[in-house]
């Protein structure tokens, strides 16, 4: 998803894009990585490549979630490295903060507690990616950048339950039930949960910016500066995709981190700032599920 959106706002800005979101390189596989480099030589990187999913995801495969992304960001950063890439931005999460952290999340926060349970093995796995950029800047003078986004959601984004977001899952589940005509629709959690969700062509957008205008060393965080409660968001989906049934909340399953809004005040000063709103976007998102997200779901099952 990030990576499709990241060529099309490329593309966009008249850049030319030599390796896009496709299996080309096991970027796992050291060997394999350096020789994607040497043969490429880009000047920037983007790295949005990583092993990523939703709750249920995060605690059934924990081994997976933290080797693979430590294995992505060790091997990227250190050929980046060695074939002399001029620049590269390695993209994070928002939940390498701590669970309990003030909010809005301060890039200051990081590593100042305890991890969301749920999300743990990914969090370590984007920090450690973050303190290796940091290191090779320190150590060899490159210019590796970090950007941490929050909840994303957008064309592209994963539909299959057992992986999924909570954005593309309720979409998927709605319109299950609108297709179905099912009386109700059951949610995880108990709804209370805030979270801040931006269109991944919105994070394009501003990690082109950072490119073209951040050099810092420090962390940045990339949001909508807004929050909404799971259950205000699984009603306005409901809306988007015309269901009539009820929502009944699951109050035995996790809720996640109870809240996980961004300070992105350094991101505005810099001068960017998102232009999707959000009921948009989710309309623009069922918009492309309904063309092409529920065939290729229907072609994996």
């Amino acid at each position: 998803m990030v990576g499709s959106a990241l060529c099309r706002r490329l593309r966009k800005g008249g850049y030319d894009v030599l390796v896009g979101p496709s299996p080309r390189t096991n970027l796992c596989d050291q060997v394999a990585t350096r020789a994607l480099f040497e043969d490429i030589k880009p000047d920037w990187v983007f790295l949005a490549a990583a092993k990523v999913g939703g709750i249920d995801a995060n605690r059934k495969y924990p081994a997976d979630f933290i080797y693979i992304n430590l294995m992505i960001e060790a091997n990227v950063l250190d050929a980046a490295y060695r074939v002399g890439v001029q620049k590269l931005l390695l993209l994070g999460s928002s939940c390498i903060y701590p669970r309990e952290a003030p909010q809005p999340m301060k890039d200051e926060y990081l590593l100042s507690g305890y991890l969301e349970p749920t999300n743990e093995a990914y969090a370590i796995a984007k920090i450690a990616g973050i303190k290796m950029a940091q290191a090779y800047n320190k150590q060899y003078g490159t210019n590796f950048i970090c950007a941490m986004p929050t909840n994303l959601y957008g064309p592209g984004d994963n539909f299959d339950l057992e992986t999924s977001h909570v954005v593309a899952a309720m979409l998927r589940k709605t319109h299950e039930a609108r297709t179905h005509k099912q009386e109700f629709l059951e949610v995880w959690g108990t709804g209370k949960p805030l979270r801040e969700f931006l269109h991944v062509d919105d994070l394009a957008d501003a990690c082109v910016f950072l490119m073209e205008n951040y050099n810092s060393n420090e962390i940045i965080n990339v949001g909508a500066g807004k929050e909404i409660t799971i259950e205000e968001l699984a009603l306005l989906i409901k809306e988007v995709v015309g269901y009539h049934g009820a929502i009944v909340f699951n109050p035995a399953m996790p809720d996640g981190m109870p809240r996980k809004l961004l300070d992105v005040s350094n991101l505005t000063t810099l001068g960017w700032k998102p232009s999707i709103l959000l009921r948009q976007g989710l309309e623009m998102t069922y918009r492309w599920y309904q063309v092409r997200g529920a065939a290729y779901v229907n072609s994996t099952a």
